[in-house]
């Protein structure tokens, strides 16, 4: 995966870095916490080993997709080994394109009868 002035190029993600980019959209979270939440947000459909998940993250990294973030919630209650990822303005670009794409896709099976419609 390589950065790319144009986020289209990058689609589509693949499941787990749709999912990284996904949970990061609101905050910035360390690597536990963030495969946590894939986990609760997939209902347990999608559970990621370390070399799974820390693989996907060194990518998303070299792609200008997530960088690491200084912040810490409250420093006095963190382990200073935890790294906290956020997405880049880049990283935000490609998510949205991918929500776009998904809907599209989800759009069709609605209109094909496949899925009830939500609205």
């Amino acid at each position: 995966m390589t950065a790319d002035t144009n986020p289209e190029k990058l689609l589509p993600l693949s499941t787990v870095v749709f999912h990284i980019l996904l949970v990061l959209a609101d905050k910035a979270r360390h690597g536990y916490n963030i495969m946590k939440a894939i986990e609760e947000i997939t209902q347990g459909q999608i559970k990621m080993g370390p070399g799974t998940f820390y693989g996907s993250i060194k990518r998303l990294l070299e792609a200008n997709l997530i960088e690491e973030s200084d912040e810490r919630p409250d420093p006095d209650l963190d382990d200073e080994r935890r790294r906290y990822y956020r997405l880049t303005p880049f990283g935000q670009q490609v998510l949205k394109a991918e929500v776009e794409r998904l809907s599209h896709l989800l759009r069709y099976a609605e209109s094909r009868r496949l899925l009830q419609s939500t609205t």
